[in-house]
């Protein structure tokens, strides 16, 4: 049984997505269907890992004693100033 929902949202991620419906021959309401149906159909802990990424877990070592988050603020500082 299909249910109107009224959803308020950027006017440009609507247009955005009306674009990406148009293009891929889907109505809007078919394409935020099958969204929602994906996210919700399956938990977090079931959901398959795309191969290649999963390859790639591990592959950096990070040092345990480093603060990330102040570098990365040092990086952007410098990046912005």
């Amino acid at each position: 049984m299909d249910t109107k929902l009224t959803l308020k949202l950027d006017s440009s991620i609507i247009e955005e997505a009306k674009l990406y419906a148009k293009e891929n021959n889907i109505s809007l309401s078919k394409l935020i269907e099958n969204y929602l149906s994906a996210v919700t159909s399956i938990s977090s802990n079931d959901r398959k890992v795309n191969p290649i990424i999963k390859s790639l877990t591990g592959v950096i070592e990070l040092d345990e004693n480093r603060d990330y988050k102040k570098s990365y603020t040092k990086y952007l500082n410098k990046k912005y100033t």
